[in-house]
């Protein structure tokens, strides 16, 4: 989960509705990047109701009803039942309107090593999700469709929240939409920290409260531990990279048109510090910390883990609708600042939609269409009404996205929020933690590759008491750029 220096979340809350493995491997499963994502909502900000999402016009005085095509999109996994329902009544209301195109659902979520083999195979859905990293990994080897003049004829396209669409706008052309997006975010369980007579720290907290925290209510010979920082897999990569870019590094400098690693900082060094400390200072990781973001999760979830590194969304929709957590026992932090006064950095990650390539424009349109037919439309305000009760009847929970395609402030945004305030099986996040937030994009450069790298360093750092910081930092670096960096030409 993928794969997001330019700005900050400050301008990206007031777009947040009150949360996307990580990147690596199952964050965000963006990472790790949270696979967990939902196609039903999307970013943006504005007010007006796009035509594909509205049935306000009969369907004659658009001459696209009259198209015929088979698409396939990206679906809901199996485990995200409630998602698939809502999926569900949006194929049902888009081919009301389009009856002529056959909605085809795909089983196969994106995955850095498998895209290659699905596009050479012809076997890639026309829309397939993907992460905020992949932009130019998909975009310099074709595997996305240039959509900039479906984009420029999309009425609503100047409402699309810029921070998190812009990642996917590549010297001025467009390559994916935005569905939603996060700031990786610390997830706490309050009733762990309850149960041991912990205090809870300030949203406002620092390097030294996280790791104060942990030492306190783990308990190793019991299994517990006080936070699971991911261990395997590249979203240890993503994880870490958090700190990174909270004592003030940055994974690459560019200048002169070449790329050169700069993770190899006093910055980078600082950060394997704070990693080295909660290994072994506070002993506060799981004793099995080859941990991947599905196994961070469910730690989290099973209560072997007070907090969880990752974008908010994920954890707490397994926490609460898995875990049978309480939102009240389920805290949502910024990342920890390194000091008192301190930015608190986070990955600014997002889940994007991109269309095949060679899908036919017929087909190309249909999938844009499909993308962008709920966005800013009253049916899709009604269907999130329906499955937040559905989802009441059945004590589960609602979990919205961090940042949503509109703005909390716009028309829309406020008439999302109404909904979502009539219910208190919505979660919450607190607005004293949002206004915290602050992120970061990864670099667009052989992202995935630098969190591999990054997640042996890692795995040495928790596997060896006392390693050279600097120069398994300078080993990695060297790597990262004889292999890829030195070949990059910025243009």
């Amino acid at each position: 989960m993928h794969k997001r220096k330019l700005m900050t979340v400050m301008a990206c809350l007031a777009l947040s509705a009150s949360m996307l493995a990580a990147c690596g491997g199952g964050s965000d499963k963006e990472t790790t990047k949270e696979d967990t994502n939902t196609t039903g909502t999307t970013d943006n900000a504005g007010t007006k109701t796009d035509t594909a999402g509205t049935t306000d016009e009969p369907a004659a005085t658009d001459p696209f009803v009259n198209e015929k095509a088979t698409i396939s999109i990206y679906y809901p996994t199996p485990d995200q039942v409630e998602n698939r329902k809502l999926e569900d009544d949006k194929i049902r209301r888009f081919t009301e309107k389009y009856p002529n195109i056959t909605i085809e659902k795909s089983d196969w979520h994106y995955k850095v090593d498998e895209i290659g083999i699905k596009m050479a195979s012809n076997e890639a859905p026309t829309i397939f999700n993907t992460f905020a990293t992949e932009a130019k990994f998909l975009i310099e080897r074709g595997w996305a469709a240039d959509i900039t003049d479906l984009w420029n004829n999309y009425e609503n396209k100047d409402q699309i929240n810029p921070t998190l669409q812009n990642q996917f706008i590549i010297d001025g052309k467009v390559y994916g939409v935005v569905q939603k997006g996060y700031s990786t975010s610390t997830v706490v369980n309050k009733k762990m920290l309850d149960e041991k007579g912990v205090a809870i720290p300030s949203y406002d907290w620092t390097w030294d409260d996280m790791i104060n925290t942990a030492k306190a209510v783990a308990d190793p010979a019991k299994g517990i531990a006080g936070i699971a920082p991911m261990g395997k897999g590249n979203e240890a990569g993503w994880n870490w990279t958090n700190f990174l870019f909270e004592a003030g590094g940055q994974i690459i400098s560019t200048d002169g048109g070449k790329v050169t690693a700069a993770f190899n900082s006093d910055a980078g060094v600082k950060a394997l510090q704070l990693y080295e400390k909660l290994r072994w200072d506070a002993n506060a990781i799981p004793k099995d910390w080859a941990l991947g973001w599905g196994d961070a999760v469910g730690a989290f979830t099973q209560g072997r883990t007070a907090m969880v590194i990752a974008g908010a969304e994920g954890p707490l929709e397994e926490a609460l609708n898995q875990g049978g957590m309480k939102p009240e026992d389920v805290l949502t932090f910024p990342m920890p600042a390194v000091e008192a006064g301190g930015k608190h950095y986070g990955i600014l990650g997002g889940d994007y939609l991109v269309i095949n390539p060679n899908a036919s424009k017929v087909e190309q349109e249909a999938a844009f269409r499909y993308i962008t037919f709920d966005y800013f439309s009253d049916d899709w305000l009604a269907s999130v009404e329906k499955d937040i009760q559905a989802r009441k009847a059945q004590n589960k929970y609602f979990i919205p996205p961090q940042m949503n395609y509109f703005r909390e402030d716009s028309d829309y945004g406020q008439k999302v929020q109404a909904i979502f305030d009539k219910y208190d099986n919505v979660y919450k996040y607190a607005p004293e933690s949002n206004a915290l937030l602050d992120g970061q994009p990864e670099a667009q450069y052989n992202t995935q590759d630098y969190y591999a790298e990054m997640t042996n360093v890692v795995q040495q750092v928790f596997s060896k008491k006392g390693v050279d910081l600097k120069a398994k930092l300078d080993e990695a670096a060297k790597n990262m750029q004889d292999k890829y960096f030195s070949k990059i030409e910025v243009k």
